[in-house]
């Protein structure tokens, strides 16, 4: 080992150890150079109640580090001559209620796709556990307006994900997870790695990370399957394809080295998954094939996806000029602000340079008041000066009081009677002009210009 292999060694054993002794790190990273591991640890609970500890062979729901993943499948069914990028979904999914829309396009975020999630959230019973055919019997079913025409804009895309795990088992002819293990896991000897779905089968697995998040209201973690606004982990658990890939460490690191060697994915497929997307306009979004791709001053290329799900915070980078590979996974989620600090830090030591341990940021804390006055904020507000019509609902629910848009469901906390936050972000909300016991408007603080919400019911 060289002196300043070891050298790193050393920092980042210090980075995590210090972090580690004070609670404030919970989770498994590696670090690795030309394909040897330099650093590998893991610290914390696999399972808090149990206080079973992580260890490197952990297994970790990978969130949205699932995407990469599942766009290897299409495009290995691609260089089989099994399908092509190009080819129209509806090839495929004949009955999908949108037309125009390509393989390539659902690869790449630019299809213009209604979100499941919002779906769920207005017509789904959530006693229930969805799977993909009924993500897919949904958008029949309601036929929600698309977004944008394909290949006009670039917006993040849950649903494309999902689609493309629909296209796998179509041209297979195998189930998605069958698919993946026998041509992906198993060449790739990743033996622990599986697409698993907890709830919707009911199975349990050995060396499995919990996922916990922070109860504001209780001040302690919990599986977010308690809480209101994140009981999605429940009924949409059956969903597969943009996430449910669940990995260890190592196993990563095998599909990190095989990607090098132009054997299982050839070197033109990846050069093609590595391109940026080019859309109508001719602009260009720094996207490929289920990887953020860019160039970084002394770093070279940059290809990487990272994931956010209740309980999971992930994050995979793979720097293919110098062969450099990092790969963090936190399964007890602290501020992403701080989680993000603990990555640069890390990254910093992989490239030789100045780095600072990050500042603890704890949970903030709310205040106690009678959950009688959220009945003065329930109801269903419009912002204004939108160019779409975006609508947002206030209710309750365990003696919570919840926001709804886009179907992503926050909860408000507390901070005085009529000033409320969201939890591990900057936003807060105000209600105003209340008259009469109830608010007729709220004002949403995020970023430099406050937005206004007028109530309409």
């Amino acid at each position: 080992m060289s002196n300043l292999v070891a050298d790193k060694q050393r920092q980042l054993e210090t980075l995590f150890n210090t972090l580690a002794e004070s609670g404030q790190f919970n989770g498994a990273v590696l670090v690795a150079e030309q394909g040897q591991v330099i650093y590998e640890g893991s610290f914390g609970y696999a399972n808090l109640e149990q206080e079973q500890p992580l260890n490197k062979d952990s297994i970790f729901e990978l969130a949205s580090v699932s995407k990469p993943i599942t766009a290897l499948g299409i495009i290995r069914l691609a260089q089989e001559g099994k399908l092509h990028v190009d080819d129209l979904v509806e090839k495929w999914i004949p009955e999908l209620p949108y037309k125009q829309i390509t393989v390539k396009h659902l690869l790449q975020h630019t299809s213009g796709l209604p979100d499941y999630m919002t779906l769920f959230v207005q017509h789904w019973d959530k006693d229930d556990i969805a799977n993909n055919q009924d993500m897919l019997e949904l958008l029949i079913e309601h036929q929600p307006d698309v977004r944008f025409a394909p290949n006009d804009k670039w917006e993040y895309s849950n649903t494309g994900y999902v689609l493309l795990a629909i296209i796998i088992e179509r041209v297979s002819g195998k189930s998605f997870p069958d698919f993946m293990i026998e041509h992906l896991f198993e060449p790739l000897g990743m033996s622990n790695t599986r697409i698993y779905n907890r709830r919707y089968s009911n199975q349990t697995i050995d060396n499995y990370a919990y996922g916990y998040v922070w109860d504001v209201k209780e001040e302690r973690f919990v599986l977010p399957d308690t809480l209101p606004e994140t009981d999605m982990v429940v009924y949409l658990d059956g969903i597969q394809g943009d996430g449910t890939v669940n990995s260890t460490l190592g196993d990563l690191l095998k599909l990190d080295q095989a990607l090098y060697t132009g054997e299982w994915i050839t070197k033109e497929s990846l050069k093609e998954a590595f391109t940026p997307t080019l859309l109508n306009n001719g602009e260009t979004f720094p996207y490929g094939y289920g990887w953020l791709v860019s160039n970084e001053d002394n770093r070279g290329m940059l290809v990487s996806h990272s994931g956010g799900w209740p309980g999971y915070a992930t994050n995979y980078k793979r720097y293919i000029d110098q062969e450099k590979t990092f790969i963090i996974l936190n399964n007890v989620i602290h501020d992403y602000t701080y989680l993000q600090a603990i990555e640069t830090a890390c990254e910093h030591i992989l490239f030789n340079e100045p780095y600072e341990i990050p500042a603890f940021i704890p949970p903030r804390k709310a205040i106690q008041i009678s959950s009688d006055i959220y009945d003065t904020y329930t109801g269903c507000y419009q912002f204004e000066n939108q160019d779409n019509i975006v609508q947002a609902e206030v209710d309750t629910e365990d003696d919570r009081l919840l926001l709804t848009i886009d179907g992503q469901i926050m909860a408000l906390h507390p901070a005085t009677e009529t000033r409320y936050f969201i939890h591990q972000t900057p936003i807060e909300v105000e209600f105003v002009e209340i008259a009469d016991d109830e608010a007729r408007a709220f004002i949403l603080y995020e970023g430099e210009e406050p937005q206004r919400a007028v109530r309409i019911d």
